[in-house]
């Protein structure tokens, strides 16, 4: 697959995985704007990017429009909040940027005839009565429950990212993200990773809710950072399963950070989560054969990064 060279813009660029995308972007020989509002990313994952040649930083809310006469050659369309605990906390902002925002995202795709990505979500599925979860599932989802306002703004997006390659013949592109983690993840946004992590480092309980036998697929964020840039220089429209087909149930996760962090916390178990899903395994067959792409990080191996930059940013907190 031949790799193209261009401007892109990455919308909520600030982000946990935003950030590594824009990095590899640079490092790959493209520039990149970076477009955010910080309702939900942080400054400080792209400061390093701030002196680079070819970066470009623009403090905006998607929702308000973009620039027509931006001069970007594609865009990869990540704003939105995407932990639990941000998008229970911005529920409408949250359906904002999944519709409003994505219309603009479009809208400018539409107007320059450039590719547009869209990173969709594993949690179009719902709470899933088919396992493993392939593209062609149409999902088990509560359009009124707590959860909804993610799970039905990603749905949204990919309606409408579809309707405008059918209408307007723009070059979209639909993935759907299993449970990506790494570096720079928010220590408290309320996902399983990062909450492990931090409470296995400072002694605290890992707590667990329902009854940790759900299961989740972990994919290392440099993993997902290389499907979404083969991804970007596809012509496949997707939807496209990105993650890792390696289930793990959510007791064993927390034993794996225990053990890697050489923690004596305990494990404590709370009520489960209204419309928690209760299996999470993605099918990457279509992703193996558009992109030539599977998961290559270690589970352990990317844990013990990961638990290592927790590590380093508490002792940095502590100086």
């Amino acid at each position: 697959m031949e790799k193209q060279l261009r401007n892109v813009l990455v919308t909520g660029g600030s982000g946990f995985l935003g950030s590594h995308l824009c990095e590899r972007l640079l490092r790959d020989g493209n520039s990149v704007v970076c477009l955010d509002n910080f309702a939900t990313g942080n400054p400080a994952n792209i400061a390093h990017l701030l002196a680079e040649d070819g970066f470009q930083f623009v403090e905006r809310d998607i929702c308000d429009g973009l620039d027509p006469d931006m001069e970007v050659d594609a865009i990869v369309h990540l704003a939105s909040p995407a932990s639990p605990r941000d998008y229970l906390r911005l529920p409408v902002a949250t359906l904002w940027a999944g519709s409003v925002g994505t219309l603009a995202v479009l809208e400018l795709a539409r107007l320059r005839r450039i590719r547009v990505v869209y990173a969709s979500s594993s949690e179009v599925y719902g709470d899933p009565l088919v396992h493993p979860q392939t593209e062609s599932y149409w999902g088990n989802v509560n359009p009124v429950g707590p959860r909804s306002v993610y799970d039905e703004s990603k749905r949204f997006g990919e309606a409408v990212l579809a309707a405008y390659r059918r209408a307007h013949g723009v070059d979209t592109g639909i993935v759907r993200l299993f449970n990506t983690y790494g570096p720079r993840m928010k220590s408290d946004d309320g996902r399983m990773i990062p909450s492990f992590i931090n409470q296995a480092l400072s002694g605290s309980p890992l707590t667990i809710y329902g009854s940790g036998g759900q299961t989740r697929s972990l994919c290392y964020v440099a993993d997902t950072v290389e499907a979404l840039c083969r991804f970007l220089d596809s012509p496949y429209p997707g939807p496209l399963n990105l993650g890792n087909p390696e289930e793990m149930t959510v007791t064993r996760t927390a034993e794996l950070i225990l053990e890697l962090t050489a923690s004596r916390s305990d494990v404590e178990f709370l009520p489960a989560l209204e419309d928690d899903p209760q299996l999470r395994r993605p099918e990457i067959e279509r992703a193996r054969q558009a992109l030539g792409w599977k998961p290559e990080v270690d589970l352990r191996d990317g844990l013990a990064r990961t638990i290592a930059w927790f590590a380093a940013q508490r002792a940095a907190a502590r100086t």
